[in-house]
């Protein structure tokens, strides 16, 4: 096929971005929930529906942001792992009730680390946004590896914001 196809490519990029779905929704089923896909882009990738022992839905999804690369920019002495946001999704996430879970997926290592929006944001950011800065970076802890013990985490979360409530 001639390089000037007129025929939409699957790249590196969407092979990893499909890989770090996997990722997540593999942990997740291993708890025994669900989580789907959001096709739309505006800030969230996926949903985590949660069920009790008794196999009874609980209230409340967790939203998750994929963030995903074939090369990790590791800082702190590889303790953490910078990642770039659009300041827009950084707004949106923060005005979210329920968790949103930020995940950086290694697709040449197949791991997975993880940040609470939320709960580690809104005490960094200023009062105030000083500058016209269209992105931040955050730092991902290397210690908040994504396995079904940190999904688990995330319905606790959860469930300690409908517990404020």
């Amino acid at each position: 096929m001639p390089r000037n196809s007129p025929r939409k490519r699957r790249t590196r990029e969407h092979i990893v971005a499909d890989l770090s779905v996997n990722h997540v929704e593999k942990c997740v089923l291993q708890c025994g929930w669900t989580v789907q896909r959001i096709s739309q882009d505006y800030g969230i990738d996926l949903l985590m529906t949660t069920f009790s022992r008794r196999g009874e839905i609980e209230n409340g999804p967790v939203r998750f942001q994929l963030k995903a690369t074939d090369s990790i920019r590791s800082v702190s002495r590889r303790q953490a792992i910078a990642v770039r946001l659009d300041w827009r999704d950084v707004v949106y996430w923060l005005n979210e009730w329920l968790p949103v879970i930020l995940v950086v997926y290694d697709a040449k290592k197949d791991r997975a680390w993880w940040l609470y929006v939320q709960q580690n944001l809104r005490e960094q950011l200023p009062k105030t946004r000083l500058g016209v800065s269209a992105t931040m970076t955050v730092y991902v802890p290397q210690a908040n590896l994504l396995d079904p013990a940190a999904i688990r985490q995330f319905a606790r979360f959860r469930d300690d914001v409908l517990a404020e409530g």
